[in-house]
């Protein structure tokens, strides 16, 4: 009587086991994010200071649990003021300048997770968080309102590429729902972010030497979409 009762429980639990790892994978993900974002350039050099608020859209393509690449759109405002920095700047001594630009965001990367990500029922050994690091290339395109008390107020564009670089924290919150929190820092190839090019009157050389940047702090909240076929050649892992 023991040896049966053990014999069904055992096919139980194998069955249990063998469907909780059936369980699909997803190829893509797809969500908006919210988060800060602050200038770092002539007029600021503390990447957290000064933050304004940031949305984005967000879309992964994930080639396996442990790497993903990703589109991020993102909108926001970044501000400074030259009162905020002690250095001389010719033209700004006697009459300080302040901005706010309005930018928009646009970045492809590539996401490496520490760990495979998931929920550990469709990927053998997946964890449900993890920390990742992301490189990337992009473009941001930015509109500055300058204003001065003598000079008056000036308005000046900047199209550029941005390098972002950055780290942080995926949490799988439930079968197909992820959640997600970063920090990046965007290296640009502009000097105009601010409004002002090269204020130290010393100009700027190299891609990304003496130019503008920002960074951003961003909460993502996305959707599996996409089930992987498993029987498929190309799916097989």
């Amino acid at each position: 009587m023991r040896k049966r009762t053990f014999a069904i429980v055992a096919l139980l639990l194998t069955v249990i086991i063998t469907k909780a790892q059936d369980q699909p994978e997803y190829r893509m993900e797809i969500g908006a994010g919210a988060g800060l974002a602050a200038y770092v350039g002539d007029l600021n050099a503390n990447p957290f200071k000064g933050m304004q608020p940031m949305g984005a859209l967000v879309a992964k393509y994930k080639m396996n649990p442990r790497m993903a690449c990703t589109i991020n759109l993102g909108y926001g405002q970044l501000k400074g003021a030259s009162a905020d920095t002690d250095d001389w700047m010719p033209g700004l001594k006697d009459d300080p300048a302040t901005f706010k630009s309005d930018i928009i965001d646009v970045q492809l990367r590539y996401e490496y997770n520490f760990w495979p990500f998931g929920t550990g029922r469709e990927y053998h050994g997946a964890q449900p968080l993890t920390p990742f690091i992301a490189i990337g290339l992009g473009t941001c395109i930015g509109s500055a309102k300058v204003s001065q008390p003598t000079a008056g107020q000036s308005k000046e564009s900047a199209v550029a590429l941005q390098l972002p670089l950055g780290f942080g924290v995926k949490y799988k919150v439930a079968d197909r729902l992820n959640l997600s929190a970063e920090w990046v820092i965007h290296f640009t190839t502009t000097d105009k972010l601010d409004g002002m090019e090269d204020p130290y009157g010393i100009p700027s050389q190299g891609l990304f030497k003496n130019k503008d940047g920002y960074s951003t702090l961003q909460l993502s909240l996305t959707y599996d979409l996409w089930e992987r076929c498993k029987t498929c050649h190309n799916d097989r892992e």
